[in-house]
């Protein structure tokens, strides 16, 4: 009997924890922006993305094609550049919103 009055308060107390973890997480703030952003916006932002995608992908598809060492250099760097460009404009965004 004391093994069965164990068994049931183990379960009345790991209940609430298991409810707590099938609730839906917090949105984080980025997400929450996002929401409030008219579907122009949300264009706008996904054609920005795709827009750095492709340059990206150009400069990674020009890198692999190049056989001269300093002009691959000089692709790397300009693909490190526009790299630190976004993620400049990233954390300028992600702190406005904090």
């Amino acid at each position: 009997m004391k093994k069965l009055y164990q068994s049931v308060f183990a379960l009345v107390l790991l209940l609430p924890l298991s409810m707590a973890s099938l609730a839906e997480p917090p949105m984080p703030p980025s997400m929450e922006i996002m929401g409030s952003m008219t579907e122009e916006q949300k264009d706008q932002h996904a054609r920005a993305i795709q827009e750095h995608q492709l340059q990206m992908h150009d400069l990674s598809n020009k890198i692999l094609a190049e056989q001269d060492p300093a002009k691959k250099e000089q692709l790397k760097n300009q693909q490190l550049s526009l790299m630190k460009a976004h993620h400049a404009r990233m954390m300028a965004g992600h702190h406005r919103m904090k």
